[in-house]
């Protein structure tokens, strides 16, 4: 006779067996499955910089978070925008969503930060320039006059786009006997403020420039945010 009981031990006929998988495999699958997602390769995430931490490693440490959430966040001594964090700044950060697998923590893996907001990158701007100036870098006696017909000009921008063709058209005309020399750079992007510090470093390996001409089109002043950079300022002074 039938039963309509059923046993709450399954046949063992029809019990699936379930792969048990290691602590690291089951990590690096989370990770190769998180670093395979376009949309967390390529990420830009606004928050409230907290627990920031600057090691003697260079590299800095903090949290990011809104009103409920929290993301654990990391960007190497090479990355960018490093002076806009502090406890508590508004900060729009990009980079990527990875997991530090000796930990099993989830991170934001970030390359660039900018401040949110104009007002924030004013203020940036004016304190770095304040430093700047406090350190003498903009002294009067540091100044040199420009030469009336100068030989050879050094030209630091990119060598695509309207603007190197406008400065060698005006050379040509006020300057028709002197050489022109480019200096290829980006001047715009988290790579363009170290290609002009790279630039101005091949500079001054050269002999007899008599003028240098550091340039770029408008924009934003976000686009414009390389020129700004306390590391470029430091290349200039020291050329």
């Amino acid at each position: 006779m039938a039963s309509n009981y059923d046993s709450e031990y399954p046949d063992e006929n029809q019990a699936e067996i379930q792969t048990a998988y290691t602590v690291t495999a089951v990590a690096d699958y989370l990770k190769s499955t998180l670093e395979s997602d376009p949309r967390l390769t390529d990420l830009t995430v606004i928050g409230e910089v907290s627990g920031y931490r600057n090691p003697s490693s260079g590299h800095h440490y903090f949290s990011l978070r809104d009103e409920k959430s929290v993301i654990r966040s990391v960007m190497f001594r090479s990355g960018l925008g490093a002076q806009f964090l502090s406890d508590g700044s508004q900060v729009i950060c990009h980079g990527s969503i990875s997991i530090y697998t000796a930990r099993g923590d989830l991170q934001f893996y970030v390359d660039e930060i900018r401040p949110d907001g104009i007002g924030i990158l004013q203020q940036a701007y004016e304190k770095m320039r304040k430093q700047l100036e406090a350190e003498g870098l903009f002294e009067i006696d540091r100044k040199r006059e420009l030469p009336k017909l100068p030989n050879q000009i050094a030209v630091i921008t990119s060598p695509t786009g309207a603007v190197i063709q406008d400065i060698l058209n005006v050379l040509t005309r006020r300057y028709p006997l002197a050489t022109v020399i480019l200096i290829p750079t980006s001047v715009q992007g988290e790579k363009s403020a170290p290609e002009i510090v790279k630039a101005f470093e091949a500079l001054n390996s050269m002999e007899s420039i008599d003028v240098a001409i550091v340039a770029r089109g408008g924009g934003s002043l976000e686009d414009l945010w390389a020129f700004n950079e306390e590391i470029v300022a430091r290349a200039i002074f020291s050329s």
